[in-house]
């Protein structure tokens, strides 16, 4: 089974350049280990899901823009994080307050082409 995702798990964006951490704003009463349990509600920008360094993906404007600048040379800009859906799929049997409890296996989509998944939950309490 899947482990549960808690506040300072570790997350990847395929398009970023750094590591970064998750929030649960979602839920304040459930937790693992003593840290709130995310759901796959917590996806928002910034309140949930931190910046990955810079991006590399050409679909974001602002890569797109500096690259051109640049000759066509890749050039990365900050991270600004652009999930509009939650993660998917979470849990299959665990909900917190009604919703689908968010476990490792999880991805999650930046409309700059980036998929962010889950390399460490923060937690070893298994759920599914």
């Amino acid at each position: 089974m899947p482990n549960l995702v808690v506040t300072g798990a570790m997350l990847r964006c395929s398009q970023g350049a750094a590591p970064s951490t998750l929030t649960v704003t979602s839920n304040t009463a459930s937790s693992a280990g003593e840290k709130p349990a995310a759901t796959v509600d917590d996806y928002q920008p910034f309140a949930n899901i931190a910046a990955f360094g810079v991006c590399r993906a050409m679909a974001n404007p602002q890569v797109a823009a500096a690259t051109s600048a640049a000759n066509g040379v890749l050039t990365p800009q900050p991270c600004v994080p652009v999930t509009t859906a939650p993660w998917s799929p979470g849990a299959s049997i665990v909900t917190i307050d009604g919703k689908k409890a968010l476990t490792v296996g999880a991805t999650c989509s930046c409309s700059w082409t980036g998929t962010i998944e889950i390399t460490e939950a923060g937690s070893t309490v298994s759920a599914d």
